[in-house]
């Protein structure tokens, strides 16, 4: 009998199918509800910086006394930080599967603080979402990467329980900036955060929204950077994200060397009933191949040779499309 038990952030996971951060995971009883429908883990939908900020503004421009607009911009933190801390304790009450907290967040502000009252509330671990584009003219090559890593430094410093980076796919290296963050304590990596993805309305003649759930093909794209990346830095766990929709998906994200999935986009499409027939595929396949264990065939398929891995892109590009006419 194959056993789907995985290790990921230093948690030992029943299986590897971790939901994602979204409006699936705000309320206590819908994460008890997928706990029950089969899931690893699950990370709370995140508190953003963003969302705080402008409602402190906002509240700002509504008070004439900058006395008054400051305490009002506390209050608001607050409150904000308390609603978050009651979700992740009434989510630990009914679930019996680790809960991972979550901030998204794009500066090394006072989220510190935030991370100590986290762990204090009893979240497994906490997964760091640091997504932003990098637009100004005048931008500093590298200030990006030292972002993560002072962020997550500064943290680390605060908390015992793992951190978790998810990482955007905008990076240049994954791989250099990977080496950094294992060096500063993280404990996994999740490759990639989603962007929003922006559409024209040529009718209308407007900025709309694009498609806001992920396809199949995203995939490939952590496919092919956790593969590369395991097998360099292999102190630290991976997770796919983005692309995960089907029962095979798990299995091709684990041979490229990942721990764990995160799926978000098939739960919405699908309901959490999707994720017995992932598990149920995972076994039987692990016991067609005879593997009784996933450390067995985990990273069995990443990139051995890294230093003809740009080699083996390219030829692979063209036998490809050499035959395409």
């Amino acid at each position: 009998m194959s056993d789907l038990k995985t290790t990921f952030a230093g948690l030992t996971l029943k299986n590897p199918i971790i939901i994602s951060s979204s409006g699936l995971t705000n309320t206590p009883e819908k994460n008890k509800k997928l706990a029950e429908a089969g899931a690893g883990a699950i990370v709370l939908k995140s508190l953003f910086e963003e969302q705080i900020t402008l409602e402190a503004e906002q509240m700002q421009d509504s008070v004439y006394y900058p006395e008054g607009g400051d305490y009002l911009v506390a209050a608001l933190r607050q409150h904000k930080v308390s609603e978050y801390l009651r979700l992740i304790t009434e989510s630990k009450k009914v679930c019996n599967i680790p809960i991972i907290a979550s901030i998204n967040c794009y500066s090394d502000s006072s989220w510190q603080t935030f991370a100590k009252e986290i762990e204090k509330a009893g979240a497994d671990a906490l997964e760091i979402n640091i997504l932003a584009l990098q637009t100004e003219e005048n931008y500093q090559f590298g200030s990006f990467k030292l972002r993560h890593i002072d962020i997550l430094r500064h943290i680390k410093e605060q908390i015992q329980i793992p951190v978790i980076m998810k990482l955007g796919n905008n990076l240049t290296n994954p791989v250099a900036l990977i080496t950094q963050l294992c060096a500063n304590g993280a404990s996994a990596v999740v490759m990639f955060n989603r962007f929003y993805q922006p559409d024209i309305d040529i009718d209308k003649v407007e900025q709309t929204a694009g498609q806001v759930f992920s396809n199949g093909s995203e995939l490939a794209n952590s496919l092919r950077w956790i593969g590369i990346t395991s097998s360099i830095v292999d102190g630290i766990s991976y997770a796919a994200s983005g692309g995960v929709h089907t029962p095979k998906d798990v299995v091709k994200a684990i041979l490229a060397g990942a721990s764990a999935v995160e799926v978000c986009s098939t739960i919405y499409k699908n309901g959490k009933e999707i994720i017995k027939p992932m598990l149920n595929f995972l076994s039987m396949w692990m016991n067609d191949k005879g593997f009784e264990r996933i450390s067995q065939f985990k990273g069995k398929l990443n990139v051995k040779d890294i230093q003809g891995v740009n080699t083996f892109e390219r030829t692979q590009f063209l036998r490809y499309y050499g035959t395409k006419e």
